[in-house]
């Protein structure tokens, strides 16, 4: 996964290249907007194997395939970062407990019972905690921002109070909330020494490892899943664009702008849910999910223009 530099570090760039600088929030937010819309399709894909493929399993099977991805540019330089990942071993475990092993299969495990535009609203509360994780380190949010997810947040409570049933899988999808705003937060304090591709591999393998012995239990109590392209080539792009792409996009954008200003920009995650859930499954939104989707937005327009 990409570098994730404190603030300090900006300032130590030439006062002769200020271009790179004056770059670095533009980019970023078009590499959030990246992560974000990719993203969306995995809670659609969850949604749609959750009949076919058990939710261990095709959290394991997703991220053997992102490592294959990945491998060819990450392993020569997770090798020659050796001495790091072994320095910061409980760094590299954690983010990958939080980001890979767990996170993904919380979201699995909501797919069997909650629709994938609730999955995606309820999953837009991750910026709020992210806020508030990077708050309790030492960051300060300007007004526009805060504001700005304060509203964003109030289109996420009229989903939750719009009269929709609350089913098992929104408490999932909750703590991969927890989850992913954790490793969000978390990246902005990594070693500047683990960084690239090389990082990224690390934490694939680290995350995949940890799901081994689920996914043992999973194949003997549950059985494999049947392989057709119906299961295979959605387990292709979560593999391959959800978590190589999307994750390397993501983390090189908190590495630019921050966890909490990357969050502004993931709340629009649940209106590009809704829309491919739609288109995909069929799934319909009501009133109160439009409603919530004004309010996202204008969260998003509002709180990414801000500096802080």
């Amino acid at each position: 996964m990409a570098a994730v530099l404190p603030r300090t570090t900006t300032s130590a760039a030439p006062a002769t290249a200020p271009a790179p600088k004056a770059a670095a929030p533009t980019t970023g937010l078009a590499l959030a907007a990246l992560a974000t819309l990719v993203w969306s399709g995995s809670f659609v894909t969850s949604r749609g194997l959750h009949d076919s493929v058990p939710p261990v399993q095709h959290a394991f099977w997703r991220w053997v395939v992102a490592l294959l991805a990945v491998a060819p540019f990450g392993a020569r330089q997770a090798w020659r970062q050796r001495a790091s990942i072994r320095r910061h071993a409980r760094y590299v475990l954690l983010a990958s407990l939080l980001g890979v092993a767990t996170y993904n299969t919380l979201v699995n495990q909501a797919g069997l019972t909650t629709p994938a535009a609730t999955m995606g609203m309820i999953m837009a509360a991750s910026p709020v905690l992210m806020a508030v994780f990077e708050r309790l380190g030492g960051v300060r949010l300007a007004a526009r921002r805060t504001t700005g997810l304060l509203v964003a947040c109030a289109g996420v409570a009229l989903l939750v109070g719009g009269g929709a049933h609350f089913s098992p899988g929104d408490l999932w999808m909750i703590a991969a909330a927890c989850c992913f705003a954790g490793y969000s937060a978390l990246l902005r304090r990594k070693p500047a020494e683990l960084h690239g591709t090389g990082f990224l591999f690390t934490t694939f393998l680290t995350g995949t490892v940890l799901l081994l012995p689920a996914q043992a239990v999973s194949v003997t109590a549950q059985g494999s899943f049947h392989l057709a392209p119906a299961t295979v080539l959605p387990l292709l792009y979560v593999g391959v664009a959800s978590s190589a792409v999307a994750f390397f996009a993501w983390n090189k954008a908190v590495a630019l702008i921050g966890a909490t200003r990357a969050g502004i920009v993931y709340y629009l995650q649940p209106v590009c849910v809704a829309v491919l859930s739609w288109a995909v499954l069929g799934e319909t939104t009501g009133l109160p999910q439009l409603l919530s989707m004004a309010l996202i937005l204008g969260g998003v327009l509002l709180g990414a223009g801000s500096r802080r």
